[in-house]
């Protein structure tokens, strides 16, 4: 995890001599560069996520030392190894958002789902909410849910406590404080905690249209 941005870099390996996959590069590296040799691993491929820097940082040095492929569009599944992969397109966050789901255990959701939150809806409010509803909590209960910032969840765990999630459930109720943002009028949805210890605000304007964005861009008790 870096440690300025909270973003994650991981190394997944099938078995020890084996081949592996990196996913994103915005973390230190040189962990995952000792795991490799530790385990004596052979990397073949680089997931990325989304195009974001804090994503991405380390993706030319770690194509340059392996001669990695890299995987930044959906397409059919991919095997390395014994690790099975398949692509999920899950926008929202940004139009090329992405997800991995590794030999149907792991899933690596970056800025899309995160444990307690959800990406801002940086492209899309519409796209965010059915990428996280009807495809990431579409996968098996017991799925690993592993973001692009901070801690790992699962699939059952935000299903039943993610706080997006539970309002797109009707399970809990949208709040009604007015607040601007970007200098327009809206109602607070939702004012939750994000990965980071800050707060992620989901805003409905007056023209029915929502977007979800950190907490430091609300003026709240408009």
């Amino acid at each position: 995890m870096h440690p300025g941005w909270l973003s994650n870099a991981y190394l997944v390996g099938d078995r020890p001599g084996g081949a592996a996959v990196f996913v994103d590069s915005g973390a230190p590296l040189e962990p995952l560069l000792q795991a490799v040799e530790a385990h004596e691993l052979t990397p073949t491929h680089l997931l990325v996520t989304h195009g974001h820097a804090d994503h991405t940082a380390g993706n030319e040095s770690l194509r340059r030392r392996f001669g990695l492929e890299l995987i930044e569009r959906a397409g059919d599944p991919l095997q390395t190894g014994a690790l099975a992969i398949e692509t999920l397109l899950t926008p929202g966050h940004s139009p090329d958002s992405l997800s991995f789901v590794i030999n149907g255990e792991a899933c690596f959701s970056g800025d899309t789902l995160f444990a307690g939150s959800v990406g801002g809806s940086g492209s899309s409010f519409a796209d965010l909410r059915h990428s996280i509803m009807d495809v990431l909590l579409a996968l098996p209960a017991a799925t690993r849910v592993l973001p692009g910032h901070s801690e790992e969840t699962s699939v059952g765990e935000e299903w039943e406590n993610n706080p997006f999630v539970r309002i797109w459930r009707d399970l809990d109720r949208e709040g009604d404080e007015r607040c601007l943002l970007d200098g327009r009028d809206g109602r607070l949805v939702l004012w939750a905690r994000d990965y980071d210890g800050g707060f992620k605000a989901w805003v409905r304007f007056e023209d029915g249209s929502d977007q979800i964005v950190g907490g430091s861009r609300v003026e709240r008790g408009h």
